[in-house]
């Protein structure tokens, strides 16, 4: 495995909230907040590509890398059968959104790291069923072995809820030989959904797999839940480099019930990077999540890049 060009750098910027731009922004409809199925339809294809190339524009612009995200995080068997996929055609989606970011990929100038998104198998939320690790393991094991025989440069799980799921990843990612980075959501008191303290489960999951993920990230939530939850002084803290915040300082069940979209303000956000960074300085991965968008991730850039 290569070196990621990311763990070198002093930032790299990421893409935002997709499936809340594609819906509010271009007014498209996703069902189950599913974007993989517009891989299949030109004009789905268009409006993903033209979502990664202004990420990607403004990585540019400021001299930094990028890591994308591809638009894969509900395609995995659960999620893909509700909307009519059987598992040849899932395989078939994960690789058209690996090729579709190494079209973007080759008009830039810049580092573009290309990351396999993987999604919960239940809701980001609320965790109704947790699986054990085995059980965990062998459900993602297929989209996984995807990425892993495509160029991606890795394998991000977003939005994780509980240790089990994150550890049976790992284990997945680490029989098909691919990076790995594990990212925890948290609800506002900066606890997992399923009640683990995050510094809990980031310490769970690499004393059961030799520390194998390549680091930690929290994503689909707002600074101001994950501070809390954050320690200058612990060693696991050292293993977070990525925030992917949400927009809105709504918790998740409150954005669930929600019947528009909180944008926040791109501006605040970013200083509240700003005020997170200067305590932990290896956060060096820095995008957004859901009610983001490229106003948002290019107030960030301009913030540390300028």
């Amino acid at each position: 495995m290569t070196q990621l060009p990311q763990l070198d750098a002093p930032l790299f910027l990421t893409d935002g909230g997709a499936e809340t731009t594609l819906i509010f922004d271009d007014g498209i409809d996703l069902p189950d907040f599913a974007a993989f199925p517009l891989l299949d339809d030109a004009d789905g294809h268009a409006a993903l590509t033209r979502y990664f190339e202004r990420y990607a524009g403004i990585a540019e612009r400021d001299g930094v890398g990028v890591v994308l995200e591809t638009a894969t995080w509900r395609a995995n068997p659960d999620w893909a059968a509700r909307l009519g996929y059987d598992d040849e055609r899932l395989e078939a989606a994960n690789r058209k959104a690996v090729d579709l970011l190494l079209d973007v990929r080759q008009r830039f100038a810049i580092p573009v790291v290309i990351s396999g998104c993987v999604g919960p198998r239940g809701d980001a939320y609320r965790p109704e069923s947790i699986m054990t690790r085995e059980e965990a393991r062998d459900y993602h094991s297929p989209q996984i072995r995807t990425f892993a025989g495509t160029p991606a440069d890795l394998v991000t799980a977003m939005t994780l809820t509980n240790v089990p799921e994150a550890t049976g990843i790992v284990d997945a990612a680490r029989e098909a030989n691919a990076h790995v980075v594990i990212s925890f959501t948290v609800e506002t008191d900066g606890r997992l959904p399923s009640g683990e303290a995050l510094g809990d489960a980031i310490e769970a999951v690499d004393r059961v797999t030799n520390g194998y993920p390549v680091y930690y990230m929290v994503n689909c939530a707002h600074p101001t839940h994950i501070a809390p939850a954050l320690d200058p002084n612990a060693e696991w803290t050292k293993r977070l480099r990525g925030i992917r915040a949400n927009a809105s300082k709504l918790s998740h069940a409150e954005l669930d019930e929600a019947e528009t979209l909180d944008r926040g303000d791109p501006e605040e956000l970013a200083d509240d990077y700003r005020k997170l960074r200067a305590r932990f300085p290896q956060l060096t991965v820095l995008g957004g999540c859901c009610g983001t968008d490229h106003r948002h991730v290019d107030a960030i850039s301009r913030t540390f890049s300028g």
